[in-house]
């Protein structure tokens, strides 16, 4: 299996590697279209400043070919929230995949929320074994509303949409890899879709 991690200057991309090797799995981080076009799964993962990545993906043209893939793609973190239409992040445009803004937490929670948090309400294969109410690690500002794509929910000021899917497109919230043994099932469950 071709597995490829996109590298845009935007993600910890060495700690994902690291955590889907020693799930058994080999992967590329690349930002080639042609080695994403072809791959078998792509990770789209994220870290920082909407507006700063979302220019580093067109920079080579990422932002055009992302939302054409047709393989099964996983967005973790700001890769989830740039797969959505738009961020109050900077204002950003983002990929349009899921039609579904993103929004700064109110000033009434610790922003951003840093943690352990748990995930419920769980739909989609990608929490195959995983039982309701998991701890999962998040660390962020900004957040996506609940929706018709919402496949598992977290709460922090409300409930909020903390994993989405819609088609091939996948998106946690939360970092699979920093969240121990579950966290990598859900890696696992995504390389097996």
């Amino acid at each position: 299996m071709n597995t490829v991690i996109i590298d845009y200057k935007a993600g910890n991309v060495q700690s994902l590697l690291f955590a889907i090797e020693r799930l058994g799995f080999s992967a590329k981080i690349t930002s080639n279209p042609d080695e994403i076009s072809n791959a078998d799964k792509v990770i789209f993962p994220g870290v920082g400043e909407a507006s700063f990545a979302m220019n580093s993906l067109r920079e080579n043209q990422l932002d055009l070919l992302i939302p054409e893939l047709k393989q099964p793609l996983l967005g973790i973190c700001l890769g989830m929230q740039l797969l959505c239409k738009d961020s109050e992040e900077s204002n950003t445009k983002a990929l349009g995949i899921f039609d579904v803004s993103v929004t700064k937490f109110p000033d009434s929670v610790l922003v951003p929320q840093i943690g352990w948090n748990q995930i419920y309400d769980l739909k989609s294969d990608l929490f195959k074994g995983i039982p309701e109410q998991t701890y999962t690690y998040l660390v962020h500002s900004y957040y996506v509303a609940k929706n018709e794509n919402t496949i598992a929910t977290t709460d922090y000021s409300e409930a909020y949409s903390t994993a989405l899917q819609k088609d091939n497109f996948f998106g946690v919230q939360f970092h699979p890899e920093k969240s121990g043994i579950l966290g990598s099932k859900i890696l696992e469950n995504f390389l097996k879709l």
